[in-house]
């Protein structure tokens, strides 16, 4: 509730760039432009929604945190944050969030391609792909990318939820001193705390997430279909200022060719009289 919802962002953002780019190359794009597409939205999310994301964190565990006055609310801990650390204070776990744009990286093209192949299978478009593949598509790729990439959560939620009363046996340096102590304490098992628990609530919310947007943007595009007329237009116009050019160099042409022939036909003597 404190945070914006970042794979909606992610989406949007993505899409508009898919959509600019693929126009230019029949509709499709590889997996790099994919790639690169959803790791700009995702750093441009990450950055803006941090300071959510560490609201969120500590209103969340300041119960389990002793001797620590405990906020109100969310301006209450927005002026504390800024009061007690600093602006630096709403970073914390930013890296750990940059890192994370691998996620969206894996994510984005994954969901892409489930759809591309999906169509291939159905013998139809991506348009026009069913409701129940659509939320196929962006489950399998929403539990890849969430399996793959999930140790970023556990040591951005650890960096984000410290202030500057810190259990001392608990306080992180950094990002690298949090990788450090969490392997050595918890091993591999320690970064996918939380996983399974993590995948029941972010799953559901990416099927619905992409499944409504697929079928609001087919919806819009039937009710506000796209005004081909001026692009017709556009192309007549780019043609005829094109053309404007050629027939002045025709002329010129033969212009050019009617001097030359009169100065090569000879005059015709009138004789004397």
């Amino acid at each position: 509730m404190y945070s914006a919802n970042p794979a909606s962002v992610i989406l949007i953002s993505t899409k508009i760039i898919h959509c600019d780019v693929a126009d230019d190359n029949a509709g499709q794009l590889t997996i790099g432009a994919n790639m690169v597409a959803a790791a700009g939205a995702g750093a441009a999310t990450a950055i803006t929604t941090n300071p959510l994301w560490v609201v969120k964190t500590r209103l969340q565990t300041q119960g389990m945190r002793t001797g620590v006055v405990p906020y109100t609310g969310v301006l209450s801990a927005l002026r504390r944050i800024v009061h007690e650390e600093g602006l630096r204070g709403l970073y914390s776990g930013v890296l750990p969030s940059l890192a994370g744009i691998s996620h969206v990286a894996i994510q984005f093209p994954a969901y892409e391609k489930i759809k591309s192949y999906m169509a291939k299978k159905e013998n139809t478009t991506v348009d026009n792909l069913s409701p129940a593949d659509v939320a196929i598509a962006s489950s399998i790729s929403k539990v890849l990318a969430s399996i793959m990439t999930y140790p970023h959560e556990v040591i951005r939620s650890r960096l984000q939820e410290q202030g500057l009363v810190r259990n001392s046996e608990f306080q992180y340096a950094g990002v690298i001193d949090c990788i450090r102590k969490v392997f050595e304490k918890e091993g591999l098992p320690g970064f996918y705390r939380g996983c399974a628990i993590n995948l029941l609530r972010t799953t559901p919310s990416a099927v619905i997430t992409f499944t409504s947007y697929e079928m609001i943007h087919r919806f819009l595009h039937q009710v506000l279909p796209p005004d081909t007329k001026n692009s017709v237009t556009h192309h007549k116009s780019d043609d005829q200022v094109k053309s404007q050019p050629d027939n002045r160099a025709n002329m010129e042409d033969n212009k050019q060719s009617q001097t030359h022939s009169n100065k090569i036909t000879p005059s015709i003597p009138l004789g004397n009289k």
